[in-house]
């Protein structure tokens, strides 16, 4: 296993590359022993894969480049330990560059997949609600009538969640567009992702909401709510990015919350203080914190 002094001079090192000296040092990063080990800890032989998957995202994404590696790994480890790919393309789990630190993302696909893991779902939904369609709703009861052929516009009045497990319990909730609305200004910093896809981001905030209050959670699904980065504050906001981070939000259903405006960093610009965040990194590595 490689040593806190190791690992430091093999991150230092990257420092002398000129050319394409951010995607050597991600690329460096991942083949290293120590980084390999983790992910080999937690995915066995699909590790490689799931690196490879890694340096390909980091590769078509400019903006996630301006993002400090490290960060990009550790976020990679939460969507490795709950087993979930971050391919954009899938929409189950995202790396997304907050300034120049990345975070993962949850999107909603990520909620379903994890509730499927249990085996104890035998229906579990959540979609937008169109102006005509929600004929009845008690929300004492839990009695919804919606009528899908009924709708008048295009124009969403609400969303609704649904589970039922294989033991006969269900659970329906029904939000209007305005209690998503008053969540969102609650509980979000940053509205950049809602103003990429509102629906998507209400639809998730619904799920999670149903899912973390009635349904079965598992470890997994424990970690994912607890862990989930889309209400957090942000402070490191710049007018560079305004047309932001697409990559996160481009595949259908899901989208990032809270992505800041990047703040420019130069590839070539090693960042102030890097020395010691590469001790710290070095030294949570040998004490398998990341």
């Amino acid at each position: 296993m490689a040593t806190s002094q190791s690992l430091k001079n093999s991150l230092t090192n990257q420092k002398q590359n000129q050319v394409s000296q951010q995607g050597t040092t991600m690329k460096s990063l991942l083949s290293s022993p120590a980084v390999l080990k983790r992910f080999e800890e937690v995915l066995g032989k699909r590790a490689t894969q799931f690196t490879a998957s890694i340096l390909s995202l980091y590769n078509s994404e400019k903006m996630l480049q301006k993002a400090d590696p490290m960060s990009i790994i550790s976020s990679a480890m939460v969507a490795a330990t709950l087993d979930l790919p971050v391919d954009k393309n899938l929409g189950y789990m995202y790396i997304v560059p907050y300034g120049t630190t990345a975070t993962p993302i949850m999107g909603y696909k990520g909620y379903i997949q994890l509730a499927l893991r249990s085996a104890q779902y035998r229906y579990i939904n959540v979609t937008p609600i169109h102006e005509g369609e929600l004929i009845k709703w008690n929300p004492l009861t839990e009695e919804i009538e919606i009528d899908f052929e009924a709708r008048a516009s295009d124009a969403v009045i609400g969303y609704a969640a649904y589970f039922e497990l294989l033991n006969g319990f269900r659970k329906t909730i029904y939000w209007t567009k305005e209690q998503v609305e008053k969540h969102r200004k609650k509980f979000s910093k940053s509205d950049f992702g809602w103003k990429n896809d509102w629906d998507a981001m209400a639809m998730k905030t619904v799920l999670k909401s149903l899912l973390s209050k009635w349904g079965i959670l598992s470890i997994e699904m424990q970690k994912a709510v607890v862990e989930d980065n889309d209400e957090r504050e942000i402070k490191d906001i710049t007018s560079e990015s305004q047309n932001g981070y697409n990559g996160a939000i481009e595949a259908e259903g899901v989208v990032a919350e809270d992505i800041p405006m990047d703040e420019p960093t130069p590839a070539e610009k090693q960042p102030e203080g890097k020395d010691d965040e590469l001790d710290k990194v070095a030294k949570e590595f040998d004490e398998g914190l990341i």
